[in-house]
């Protein structure tokens, strides 16, 4: 007889369950076991990070993370991360009791609007939940065997990989490229937060992340985070001064080259709807959409 599902908080030894869990749910997003590990064992500062797994039999089956979204400048914003349960458990209840312990905890730390993200087939349930959804983020993938080709940069334009550059320098260029599209502005994150999330990520590739340099200044940049043979297009922008050149798609390109080079073989990406730019951009390179998942917002009471 099967036993009923626990709700509990993740611990670091779950992180193999968990990234196996999420192959099955989501095979399109790229977070290895050591980042996992990596991230419960360390949570994110100044986020109140909980995560929660819901057990059934000994086994991981579902999995949710909330937290207070640092990043924005919105007050009171919470956020729950990739709920998903594995697809012979549910209609059992785990999703909702998964769901409860996050809106519990997002709760607790004072938030009052919450933001999350719904499968096209989860939307059901989200309404049913009190979310309303909103936009459409299209997750797309890129085979690298054979390998894109090296892009060569027009003159004045220096292309080098990340590991080289002062952290800071790269920052400071993320927030100044950050105004993409989507239902709440990334316009605080913090320099802690942004080492913590970016630079100190085990998956990180800074040999494949490429920025383009024009007299010294960093214009553009794509950055990688890698699980093995697989990768994830982290963010990919150009500074506002640099645009209109095609320095985002060189720099990326460049990415995509370097990490096949050292033996990935698909990469991965997303992008809001609205993003017509980088859209674009993904779709010269080769890119295929593979999945598709709303944005859900609802108040918290």
């Amino acid at each position: 007889m099967t036993r009923s599902h626990l709700i509990r908080t993740a611990r670091p030894e779950d992180a193999p369950e968990i990234v196996a869990l999420r192959a099955v749910v989501h095979p399109y997003l790229v977070r290895g076991v050591e980042s996992t590990r990596q991230m419960i064992a360390q949570p994110p500062p100044g986020e109140d990070w909980l995560p929660f797994v819901a057990e059934q039999d000994g086994r991981v089956v579902g999995w949710a993370s909330a937290y207070r979204n640092s990043q924005t400048s919105v007050p009171d914003f919470g956020e729950i991360s990739t709920l998903h349960v594995h697809p012979e458990h549910r209609g059992r209840g785990v999703g909702t009791g998964l769901l409860t312990a996050a809106l519990d905890h997002l709760r607790s730390i004072g938030a009052r609007r919450v933001l999350t993200r719904a499968l096209p087939e989860s939307l059901p349930f989200a309404r049913r939940h009190g979310f309303t959804p909103g936009r459409e983020l299209r997750y797309s993938a890129l085979e690298l065997r054979p390998a894109p080709p090296a892009p060569v940069a027009p003159e004045g334009v220096r292309l080098v990989p990340i590991a080289g550059l002062d952290p800071r320098r790269i920052y400071r260029a993320n927030v100044a490229a950050a105004d993409e599209p989507g239902d709440v502005p990334s316009d605080a994150i913090s320099y802690a937060t942004w080492h913590y999330e970016v630079w100190q990520n085990v998956g990180l590739d800074r040999e494949a992340s490429t920025a383009a340099e024009i007299d010294g200044e960093l214009a553009a940049f794509s950055m990688v985070k890698r699980d093995g043979d697989r990768m994830w297009s982290d963010y990919t922008a150009t500074l506002p001064p640099y645009r209109g050149r095609g320095l985002a798609r060189l720099a990326k390109q460049a990415a995509l080259h370097r990490a096949a080079g050292g033996g990935v073989r698909v990469a991965y990406t997303s992008n809001d709807e609205a993003n017509a730019p980088m859209l674009a951009i993904n779709a010269r390179l080769g890119y295929r959409p593979v999945a598709s998942q709303w944005s859900c917002l609802r108040e918290l009471t």
